[in-house]
C-alpha cells in the first residue's frame, strides 16, 4: 500500500531532513513511525501525502506513483495533520459535507457520507456543534471523519492523540482498530507515545537523522525483556518518553 525507495528531502540551505528512506507497508497494516523531534517523521509523511515534493527517490501510495500520478494518490488517502482541521465556529455537519463536495459528491451524497462518518466515530448528536464546543477527543475524531469522507484506502495520522487524556486516547485507538477490522484500512501514524505504538501498531519503524535505523513488530523490538523506551534510547541515544514530556 505504501512503497518508497531512496525517498529524500533537502531544504533550501542544504538541510537534509530525509536521507534515502526505504519503506514498505502492506494492505491492512497499522504501522507506527517513531523518531526524536526533528528526525524527519513529519517531512516523510508530508511527502507521502503529496504536500511536499521529494528532492529524490521514488514512492507509490495505493498503487499510484507519488510524482507522476499525485491526483490519484490524493483520491486514495486520508490525512490528519498534527493541528487538525475542525473549524472553531462552523457546525461540524456542514464542514464535513463541504469536504465531501470538494471530492465531487453532490450535497445529498456528501451529507449522507458525513452522517455515516459521524455514526462510525460515535459523534452522532454533535452535528450542529462548532469545533470550539467540542472536547479534544471529539475534535480528533471529527478530524478523522474529515479524512474518511471520500472512502480512502490508506489513512495517515500525524500524532493523532497528542494532548488527549488517557481515556480519550484509548477511545481513539479503538476507532483506529475498527477502521482496519471493518474496512481493511491501512494506517500509517507518527506518535511520541510508546504505549500507543506498543498497543496499536503491528509494526514500528524508527527514523533518526533522516534515516530508518530500526523496524519490527513491538514484540521483536522488545526481545530480551527491554522496554520500547530502552530500545529507542539504545538506537538513537535519546529517550522518546522525555521528548514527549511523559
Amino acid at each position: 500500500m505504501i512503497s518508497t525507495s531512496g525517498l529524500s528531502k533537502t531544504f533550501d540551505g542544504g538541510v537534509e531532513a530525509v536521507k534515502g528512506v526505504d519503506l514498505s507497508v502492506g494492505p491492512g497494516e497499522i504501522v507506527g513511525f517513531l523518531g526524536p523531534n526533528g528526525a524527519g517523521k513529519t517531512t516523510t509523511m508530508r511527502m507521502l501525502t503529496t504536500l511536499l515534493r521529494p528532492t529524490s527517490g521514488t514512492a507509490t501510495v495505493a498503487g499510484h506513483d507519488l510524482l507522476g500520478d499525485a491526483k490519484e494518490v490524493r483520491r486514495r488517502l486520508g490525512y490528519v495533520s498534527q493541528t487538525g482541521g475542525t473549524s472553531p465556529t462552523s457546525p461540524q455537519l456542514g464542514e464535513l459535507a463541504l469536504q465531501g463536495m470538494l471530492y465531487g459528491l453532490s450535497r445529498a451524497q456528501a451529507e449522507a457520507k458525513a452522517r455515516e462518518a459521524l455514526e462510525r466515530l460515535d459523534l452522532t448528536g454533535l452535528e450542529s456543534k462548532p469545533g470550539a464546543a467540542l472536547s479534544g477527543g471529539q475534535r480528533r475524531r471529527f478530524d478523522i471523519a474529515f479524512a474518511l469522507l471520500h472512502d480512502p484506502v490508506v489513512l495517515f495520522l500525524d500524532e493523532p492523540t497528542t494532548g488527549l487524556d488517557p481515556q480519550s486516547r484509548a477511545n481513539l485507538w479503538d476507532h483506529i482498530r475498527s477502521l482496519r477490522a471493518e474496512r481493511g484500512m491501512t494506517v500509517f501514524l507518527t506518535t511520541h507515545y510508546l504505549d500507543e505504538a506498543d498497543a496499536l501498531c503491528d509494526r514500528i519503524v524508527i527514523i533518526d537523522h533522516g534515516r530508518i535505523v530500526a523496524e519490527g513488530a513491538p514484540a521483536e523490538l522488545k526481545a530480551g525483556g527491554r522496554t520500547l523506551d530502552e530500545v529507542f534510547l539504545d538506537i538513537t541515544g535519546r529517550s522518546l518518553r522525555e521528548e514527549a514530556g511523559v
